[in-house]
């Protein structure tokens, strides 16, 4: 997941609309999607752990 997460933020930077925007402000939305990413893995996670242990009653 990191590896997509970065592989994008390079395409955006070099080829999108982030090459027209000033490099902190790139760099700052990157570290945005990346703490998202994060926090819906680790939701997703606990999420799934929760209806594996319900599962075997």
């Amino acid at each position: 997941m990191l590896f997509l997460v970065v592989a994008l933020f390079l395409f955006g930077a070099l080829l999108g609309t982030a090459a027209h925007v000033p490099v902190p402000v790139t760099v700052a939305a990157g570290i945005a999607i990346t703490a998202w990413l994060v926090f819906f893995f680790t939701k997703e996670r606990r999420k799934a752990g929760r209806t594996t242990k319900g599962a075997g009653r």
